[in-house]
């Protein structure tokens, strides 16, 4: 995803990201090197070189740092970065599963009642189009047992 536009917020402390998904804040604490009041930003721009998909600052000591726009969506649990995190993390877990389980892929296909087509836009872990129903149906397929853990956050 391309960062649009990104600006300072000193009063806020943290870096304002634009997409064209919507806006985030980036607190300055998460970023390395933090900038702070004694060695303070003194650049800050769209990073071509991250393919737009990041920003870079320099601070008044040359020091220099950047942030990707996925540490940004991480940081504020953006519900789609979340989605494909979950859904690349399944796919992970299925390859692995698929090459150690006996079943031949073409049983596996038989077992889910789809095409090899489609079974295999399922477990390309780049393809964010596939949904998770389908991700957990062939998790299944492959005797695992999948739990979802809902817990506070760890400070």
């Amino acid at each position: 995803m391309k960062i649009t536009t990104v600006t300072a917020n000193n009063r806020k402390r943290a870096f304002e990201v634009k997409t064209r998904r919507g806006q985030w804040l980036f607190p300055y604490s998460k970023a390395e090197p933090e900038p702070t009041a004694s060695d303070p930003l003194v650049e800050l721009y769209i990073d071509p070189e991250l393919g737009r998909e990041g920003f870079t600052y320099l601070l008044a000591s040359g020091a220099e740092g950047s942030v990707l726009v996925d540490h940004v969506l991480d940081y504020n649990a953006e519900p789609g970065y979340m989605r494909d995190l979950l859904l690349y993390n399944l796919t992970v877990e299925a390859l692995e599963r698929i090459e150690a389980s006996p079943l031949s892929k073409r049983e596996i296909i038989r077992r889910l009642g789809t095409s090899p087509a489609q079974f295999y836009r399922l477990i390309d872990p780049t393809n964010y189009r596939k949904s998770v129903d389908k991700m957990l149906a062939l998790l299944q397929v492959l005797d695992c047992e999948v739990e979802v853990i809902v817990r506070a956050k760890s400070a």
